[in-house]
């Protein structure tokens, strides 16, 4: 089959097309003829060396796709030889197929295709776990999504807005806040031309936020301490800007702050099963009506992962998809 490979290390130019084995499924695992993978951030961090994948996963990149599974391995009976489906992938999405945990598949929602789903899961159990088990996010409460645009932030605004938070983001231009207001976000920071502390504090009459979910890192660790509310909650999942910074603990104790975090591709098949069910059972009634959407930016083939990657690197709202 056709897969993408690295070469070494590196940038977006050591992606390149080769011909490897079809990987077969054992124990619990189906076969998956991809049509459409999502290109995510760790896929860029594993090119760049710093992101490795978890023992026994595949070393090509991809953690979502959709397609059709068109063989089972031993002790499955969730799926049968014809499904289509939208799944978390362990690693391989870049290729032609790929295999699978049969309980880390969800089926397409009524109201998608299977170019539309395959962006889906990697940002849905992310933030699902994230914001709403990790994070506890109840309704009537006001929740901070840093990076509004990117496939974290989409997913975050609509599914938080849908649940019945009030929610806040920032984003890099006017134009990128004015799509998340779009897209249910109360109101959207542009963090280039004003400060989202001074903005947050303004917006809560002082109170703060209960919950923030940040990916940037770096000075916004500080920051987002400086804006959670008495009993507040940060959760951690990238560090664009970096991992270390000083920070002043009195705030955490005065104000009972929780600081947690997590990344979802190391977490045990139990712990994603749970998550898949949970996501089943809540998010797909709001995908099959419609209610939310996933947001998809470009669309590029599967030799053409070097631009994709590159994409990601630059301006963009919402998911990029590689087409196999």
């Amino acid at each position: 089959m056709k897969a993408i490979t690295l070469m070494h290390s590196g940038g977006p130019d050591v992606l390149r097309v080769a011909s490897v084995d079809v990987p077969q499924p054992i124990y619990k695992q189906i076969l998956i003829k991809i049509a459409y993978a999502g290109v995510n951030r760790p896929d860029v961090l594993q090119r760049l060396g710093l992101y490795s994948p978890p023992k026994g996963a595949s070393n090509i990149l991809g953690l979502e796709a959709s397609g059709k599974v068109v063989s089972v391995g031993p002790g499955c009976s969730k799926w049968e030889v014809g499904d289509e489906v939208t799944a978390l992938l362990p690693g391989g999405g870049y290729a032609e197929y790929a295999v699978t945990h049969e309980d880390h598949a969800l089926p397409i929602p009524s109201s998608l295709n299977l170019k539309k789903s395959a962006g889906l899961c990697e940002t849905l159990y992310t933030v699902w776990y994230n914001v709403f088990k990790s994070g506890e996010l109840r309704s009537g409460e006001t929740f901070l999504v840093h990076g509004g645009t990117s496939g974290i932030g989409t997913t975050a605004i609509q599914l938080a807005s849908a649940m019945g938070s009030k929610v806040f983001t920032t984003a890099g231009s006017d134009k990128k806040c004015d799509f998340c207001v779009s897209i249910g976000a109360h109101h959207a920071i542009n963090y280039k031309t004003s400060d989202f502390v001074t903005e947050i504090k303004n917006l809560t009459g002082g109170n703060g936020v209960n919950l923030i979910l940040d990916m940037v890192g770096g000075d916004y660790i500080s920051k987002n301490i400086k804006i959670l509310n008495n009993d507040g909650r940060l959760v951690q999942i990238a560090f664009l800007e970096g991992a270390r910074r000083e920070i002043n603990f009195s705030a955490i104790m005065i104000k009972r702050l929780k600081i947690t975090g997590s990344t979802l591709r190391p977490q045990s098949d139990l712990a994603k099963t749970q998550i898949a069910e949970d996501l089943e059972h809540t998010v797909w009634p709001l995908l099959n009506s419609g209610k939310i959407k996933p947001v998809i930016d470009r669309i590029f083939n599967l030799e053409d992962a070097a631009r994709a990657h590159e994409a990601l690197d630059n301006d963009h709202i919402g998911k990029i998809l590689l087409k196999i």
